[in-house]
């Protein structure tokens, strides 16, 4: 349970000279770090590999792009590794449990959340951070923004590849309104409450489900 957690102390910030906000220096900092050491110790040599791997299984691009929400509600191109069939101009639906559409390559990738390790590039870029809430596409916001009176409370802070909700097991599918809510819970108790110390609990927590298993990862 969220009320479980206890507070944490707030990241050090900075004022963002261009508009005059602040801007957690610390999380910025994490993340580039972060996100410098996967690109050139990982992703250089993991994006080739992968990427043959997809491509010998099916045609189409490697990497999936989709516009997702950032923080504000900003808009921004979401990297993945692209883990289903791929068809053009496909509309959005989301994917479900023994999905048809999703490659077997992609059935491993889904499964150890390694699918979305290209998001580091998002990361450098700005978009995102390492720990957030995670962005949806943009259609589940129309969807669920009307439904929720708090939900827009999640774009406070910048999406991560990684968060307090997905470690959670809240994750997947939300084929009920509920589901939604009790993920958004999750999500601005984060923004309230968001800290270095607590970004290294959620690293560690995605870590143990991706050795351990996620029923909701498919």
């Amino acid at each position: 349970m969220i009320d479980l957690l206890k507070p944490e102390s707030s990241y050090y910030v900075v004022s963002d000279t261009a508009t005059g906000k602040q801007q957690p220096i610390a999380k910025r900092v994490f993340d580039i770090i972060v996100s410098l050491l996967v690109t050139i110790f990982i992703l250089s040599w993991f994006i080739p590999l992968i990427g043959l791997l997809i491509r010998l299984e099916s045609k189409g691009p490697i990497l999936f792009v989709q516009l997702r929400s950032g923080r504000n509600g900003r808009p921004f191109p979401c990297l993945k590794f692209r883990t289903m069939k791929y068809q053009k101009n496909a509309s959005f639906k989301q994917a479900t449990h023994n999905d048809i559409r999703v490659t077997r390559v992609g059935q491993v990738l889904r499964k150890t959340n390694l699918d979305e390790l290209p998001q580091v590039l998002n990361v450098i870029a700005g978009h995102m951070s390492i720990v957030g809430p995670r962005p949806h596409p943009i259609p589940l916001d129309v969807q669920y923004l009307p439904l929720i009176p708090e939900y827009r409370q999640r774009f406070k802070t910048k999406p991560g590849i990684t968060g307090l909700a997905q470690s959670k097991g809240l994750r997947g599918e939300t084929a009920e309104l509920n589901q939604m809510r009790h993920r958004v819970r999750y999500d601005i108790w984060y923004t309230k409450y968001a800290s270095l110390s607590l970004d290294l609990k959620i690293c560690w927590w995605t870590v143990e489900k991706m050795i351990k298993g996620d029923k909701n990862a498919w």
